[in-house]
């Protein structure tokens, strides 16, 4: 996009009001709010959701009341979505510390360094590149172009923020009512181990000494026995999960979905009947079936899952090569060209912030680090490895990361695969440098989390600037708000997870953090040696199969694999409302505003289900931190078909019934005169 063609909303030469206390404060408590609710979201379904679009629906509808100027709101929108995205680094990441036994708790400092450093270097990194990126023509930047269009239409048109707003009520009450924190009316799935008559399984091979389970002179009636078992979970009544189904759509949902069903309903199966030490695994839950399920499929699928995972993260950047290779070529150039210090713009809408300022900051970054590797280390030699690798990576995986929001937007951006890249060289370079054991593995894991940071900030960050870029904001006002969100959000982010940890768990069937899990394996089995190899290996083969049959995401299905049955289940629900919404739409041959109009109020008010349940989700944990504990007052699983049927309904009425409403239908087919 050249600038003598391209035209902002708001001219360069047009003076308005774009930093105030108001814009300001009101994008460090969207930071603090969207990176906490994000935080509970991937460490439930290991995904987030670009906070783009639900920081720009707020701030409109915050600021309008206070006069607030469209620059005003782009500063709030800029400074409060980078929250998010810091929440996406940290818990791909930082949790793993924790599943390690690196760490028994959260460590306030050292967690609020990683995000903070990795926050910072990720806005740094990013403007180096940011000209070249938001002015390519032949980046098309969909979410950006969406997101600046919906502003512009509510200058003229209101925001429709009170459908966000409502949904997220919606979703705090789901919370409130389903969690074991809030008050249990709602039982919110089901699951047993039921009988298929006519099968039974009495003796197992007991796989320690290649001996009979139990031993042959053990009475019948002693033994325990499986009588053709059948592992079954229904779908979590969900709002976030649902929420998340639809904003990903039913092809995406469906194919998360498939690892779901492939992990519990088949290989789950096949455990619970061919397993060599099933009979011991038997004997120690003493007939609780659901209980033995769980843990087995925790002990022996979940590796498989790591592995598919593992070559589902090198097969998606496999596949983005070359976007890849364009995209280090051009950081490379728009680098150099920053260093010879030529400014061929000095407009408003194009003045980034010193770039001998930019410079000093990125190098200074690097200081706290070495510091921060030698107390994981011990060794000065291998902290200054660790801070070089995670230097060179995050420039690398900066640019990276931007080039591909340019292509294929925020929410897609494969930052766990590019992380998982950065902790392989890391893990490689401790053991070269001798580092084993604990010491090792916290070297290599602080080296993934600033880079996991740096990738997330980045990409969210470009996002943003374009979004500004189109509206007519100052490149240099939005960068100080992004640092602006960047530290409120990481020096309240831990808190937010340690609440969490101690109040519901991470890595516990509610949030298995299932990136921060793959990590943690990866880490361990590379520099501790206690990797489960055999079953790793048979995921990466699942994951080549795969391939080779033309899936076209392999890392969706092993984390569908890895997640609980039920999240899968619900997240396909979310998928199945909008391809009926889709389907509904289609019949009434919208026009092109009319697509639009049914897109935007399905993502607000899916984002506030996602929104409002997991704010929900921090506040009854702080609650049960208080140690009160509320009633149980029903408990009943069946009220829970009365959540699927209002948010499905909710879902596809009244996206619907706007589009109806206003008119934007009747677009002529294809051939036909208007």
């Amino acid at each position: 996009m050249s600038d003598k063609a391209f035209k902002p909303y708001v001219p360069p030469e047009q003076t308005m009001k774009e930093v105030s206390f108001k814009a300001i404060f009101l994008g460090i408590i969207m930071a603090i709010v969207l990176g906490a609710a994000n935080a509970y979201l991937g460490l439930m379904v290991g995904m987030t959701v670009a906070a783009t679009f639900p920081a720009a629906v707020i701030a409109m509808a915050v600021l309008r009341p206070f006069k607030g100027t469209i620059l005003e709101e782009n500063l709030a929108r800029t400074t409060g979505a980078v929250g998010e995205a810091l929440a996406a680094g940290a818990i791909f990441t930082i949790p793993a510390f924790l599943f390690t036994g690196v760490w028994t708790k959260f460590d306030v400092f050292k967690s609020s360094m990683l995000m903070l450093v990795g926050g910072i270097l990720g806005v740094f990194l990013i403007i180096l590149v940011r000209r070249t990126l938001v002015e390519d023509a032949e980046l098309p930047f969909p979410e950006s172009v969406a997101c600046a269009e919906m502003v512009k239409t509510g200058q003229k048109a209101g925001s429709n923020a009170a459908y966000m707003f409502w949904a997220m009520g919606l979703g705090g009450l789901v919370e409130f009512f389903t969690s074991e924190n809030g008050i249990r009316l709602i039982t919110p799935y089901a699951r047993s181990v039921f009988k298929i008559p006519g099968l039974s399984i009495i003796r197992y091979l007991n796989g320690d000494n290649n001996q009979l389970y139990p031993p042959p002179e053990t009475p019948v009636e002693q033994i325990p026995q499986i009588k053709g078992r059948m592992f079954i979970e229904s779908p979590a009544a969900n709002a976030a999960m649902t929420g998340v189904g639809y904003i990903i759509g039913p092809k995406l949902a469906a194919l998360t979905f498939s690892g779901g069903v492939l992990g519990w309903l088949f290989l789950m199966p096949i455990l619970l009947f061919i397993s060599g030490d099933l009979g011991t695994v038997v004997s120690s839950f003493e007939g609780n079936w659901t209980d033995m399920a769980v843990s087995a499929y925790n002990a022996q699928i979940k590796p498989i899952a790591v592995g598919a995972m593992l070559v589902g993260a090198f097969y998606t950047l496999f596949r983005m090569r070359k976007s890849l290779i364009v995209g280090i070529g051009r950081s490379i150039s728009d680098v150099k060209k920053a260093r010879s210090g030529v400014e061929t713009e000095t407009i408003r809408t194009d003045k980034d912030l010193p770039f001998p300022s930019i410079i000093i900051v990125i190098i200074a970054m690097i200081i706290p680090m070495v510091f921060l590797y030698n107390i994981f280390t011990r060794s000065i030699g291998s902290s200054l490895v660790a801070a070089l690798v995670m230097i060179i990576m995050g420039l690398l995986f900066a640019a990276v990361a931007g080039y591909l929001v340019g292509i294929i937007g925020s929410s897609s951006n494969p930052i766990s695969g590019l992380t998982l890249t950065t902790l392989l060289i890391a893990a490689l370079m401790m053991v070269l440098m001798g580092q084993r054991g604990n010491e090792g593995i916290a070297a290599v894991l602080g080296v993934a989390a600033v880079v996991c940071c740096v990738a997330g900030v980045a990409g969210d960050m470009i996002q943003d600037w374009k979004v500004g870029h189109i509206l007519g904001g100052t490149p240099w006002r939005m960068q100080i708000g992004g640092l602006v969100g960047v530290i409120a959000a990481a020096l309240t982010l831990t808190f937010s997870l340690q609440l969490l940890h101690d109040n519901i768990g991470i890595g516990s069937e509610a949030l298995p953090a299932p990136q921060a899990g793959l990590m943690a394996t990866m880490a361990k089995g590379i520099v501790g040696g206690e990797m489960a190899w055999p079953l790793v290996v048979a995921g990466m083969l699942l994951a080549v199969v795969l391939i080779l049959i033309g899936s076209p995401s392999p890392m969706l299905i092993a984390v569908g694999m890895y997640l609980p049955f039920r999240a899968t289940a619900c997240i396909f629900f979310g998928g199945v409302i909008k391809y009926f919404l889709d389907r509904s739409v289609a019949k009434k041959k919208p026009t092109a505003k009319g697509k639009e109009t049914v897109e935007n109020i399905g993502l607000l008010l899916a984002s506030g289900l996602i929104a409002g349940q997991a704010l929900m989700g921090i506040i009854t944990a702080a609650v049960k931190g208080t140690q009160l504990r509320l009633p149980e007052v029903w408990n009943s699983p069946w009220l829970g078909l009365v959540i699927f049927f209002i948010l499905g309904f909710i879902l596809i009425y009244f996206p619907y019934k706007k589009m109806v409403s206003s008119g934007e239908i009747g677009a002529p087919t294809e051939g036909e005169d208007r």
